[in-house]
């Protein structure tokens, strides 16, 4: 393992002077402010610090900062970029407590003075050979952060946890074998006292998972498999051993309400995902929203929504936690804008389908969903020939993440208008080989295009929209804040904030890279900063000061 002398020498210095471990000024922190308390995991709406990969356990992606607002967004700058070096495609969020900034490159983690962009420390593992598909473009999602740890995914599905000190590694476990075919790209989500996590692999044949560890000791707490096995219920979808190969990944972070007590997982694809002849019915847990028990890792309820999918609709958005007024009555919802088109909206206490609308225009795979919150489907599906099917296979929206505003009751989504020839060709599963069963082509002469939709929950409307510049090549999300703004990762290489209330452009800055991330917001000694990956760099932005 490698570090930084830089480093070193900091963290030998921190031993020997005491407990001011970053030094003075800069926005650095002492070593007791590094203690992430479950005061701060819970707080929400997020202000000064982002602790967790959606900022808050509700995944609104909501900060109640303001400094930075419609009135003065025009003066925005960027304060500092940072290169960690060893990708070209960043697809961190970065995490903030107290001033340190923790964000991830491939299998490495650098702790960042958040108003500088200083390395303080670096901690690196080689990147692993032998891998498939995601795994093998060794993504990494961002952190987690409890007490003094910090805990990461490795490509070939390890859970790290550092000292947030220091980086310096205290255990590692293999929550999967990469020989299978797993892989890690998620940011971890600590719940209570335990670190949960969930793999890739939903296109190589893998069976699905979410895990549980103790946050302390690193030992397995529980293990959910989102395939179910011989005799339980739904297992009638996986003869013989398909269940071992079926998909239903869980290669983004959930949500949690404390209140409830229940956290909240998506899951991927059905494997082979374009070949359902061998899987009959609805293939669960596929494509679903699970409502997980996290003391116990028992399924409470669960949601489909893409039963028996033959068009790689992974339903790895997040799942989006709000309370608002139906009937005169609050409700605790769930608003899931899904990359099959429908804007989902579930009550969360107990998974009943309250309503879905469609918010692309390309959209042929189903006319519409029924009472029940079943697709009606069209009949679409692919074939040996190719059948021009819409969404196409990157979805009307993917895992780049939305944001919901509870000044303006507003969700925004990054929404893409695209089509796809779907091909069917049944194959047999095959250790170390990727489990399509054929695959997709972009319709000739068809444009992609990318739109910032603003959906009202009440009824799935758009409230407005803003049309992008491009092909439909970013893959960056939103964040939304008190400020009355909307930020996200336009198509066309730049970084841009809107009137949240209308969509009105107001600024942007052109980064000269694509985008595959979602920003954030935090706030050092006063001073508000949003940060953002482009390309293999991370930019933070403030106001002059």
């Amino acid at each position: 393992m490698k570090r930084h002398a830089a480093a070193l020498i900091l963290f030998l210095w921190a031993v020997c002077t005491g407990p001011e471990l970053f030094g003075q000024g800069h926005g650095a922190t002492s070593s007791s402010a590094l203690q992430v308390t479950a005061e701060d995991l819970l707080t929400t709406p997020v202000g000064e610090n982002w602790p967790s990969y959606n900022g808050d356990y509700t995944g609104r992606r909501y900060s109640s900062l303001r400094e930075i607002n419609r009135a003065n967004i025009a003066q925005l700058r960027a304060a500092w970029v940072f290169h960690p070096g060893n990708t070209q495609r960043l697809e961190v969020t970065p995490v903030v407590i107290r001033g340190v900034m923790y964000v991830t490159s491939a299998n490495d983690v650098f702790a960042l003075d958040a108003s500088t962009g200083r390395t303080l420390w670096h901690y690196s593992r080689p990147i692993s050979a032998g891998l498939l598909d995601d795994a093998a473009a060794h993504k990494s999602r961002g952190v987690a952060v409890w007490e003094q740890f910090v805990y990461s995914e490795t490509d070939d599905a390890h859970l790290l946890c550092l000292d947030a000190r220091s980086g310096n590694l205290l255990w590692d476990v293999e929550y999967a074998d990469k020989v299978k075919q797993y892989g890690g790209t998620s940011a971890p989500l600590v719940v209570k006292d335990e670190v949960i996590v969930g793999t890739s692999g939903g296109d190589s044949g893998v069976r699905g998972f979410v895990a549980a560890y103790d946050a302390k000791k690193g030992t397995l707490k529980w293990r959910l498999w989102t395939i179910p096995g011989p005799g339980e219920f739904g297992s009638a979808s996986w003869p013989g051993d398909l269940y071992l190969h079926g998909g239903a990944t869980t290669w983004m972070p959930g949500t949690y309400d404390p209140e409830l007590d229940t956290v909240y997982w998506t899951t991927s694809n059905a494997a082979p995902d374009f070949d359902g002849s061998s899987r009959p019915g609805d293939d669960l847990y596929t494509a679903c929203v699970l409502a997980i028990d996290p003391n116990t890792g028992k399924l409470r309820w669960y949601f489909q929504f893409t039963p028996h999918d033959v068009y790689d609709y992974d339903a790895n958005e997040t799942p989006v936690l709000v309370d608002r007024e139906e009937n005169g009555a609050v409700r605790h919802l769930l608003l899931q804008a899904d990359r099959n088109g429908f804007f989902y909206v579930l009550d969360r206490t107990d998974g009943k389908f309250l309503r879905a609308t469609p918010f692309v225009e390309k959209l042929t795979w189903a006319t519409g969903i029924d009472a029940s919150g079943r697709p009606v489907l069209s009949g679409l599906i692919p074939t040996k020939e190719g059948t021009h099917i819409c969404p196409g296979i990157v979805g009307a929206t993917n895992w780049f993440s939305p944001s919901y505003n509870p000044n303006t009751g507003l969700f925004y989504v990054m929404a893409l208008e695209n089509c796809n020839l779907y091909f069917s060709n049944p194959k047999p599963f095959t250790q170390g080989e990727t489990f399509y069963g054929t695959g997709t082509k972009h319709p000739l002469g068809e444009d992609s295009r990318k739109v910032l939709l603003a959906l009202s929950p009440s009824d799935g409307k758009k409230v407005w929209q803003y049309p992008q510049a491009g092909h439909g090549n970013s893959w960056g999300g939103t964040l939304t804040t008190a400020g009355g703004l909307v930020f996200f990762a336009d198509d066309a290489e730049s970084f841009e904030a809107v009137d949240g209330e209308t969509g009105q452009p107001l600024w942007h800055f052109n980064t000269g890279q694509s985008f595959a991330a979602s920003p954030m917001t935090y706030a050092v000694n006063g001073v508000q900063y949003v940060a953002i990956a482009a390309g293999s760099d991370v930019f933070s932005f403030a106001l002059p000061h």
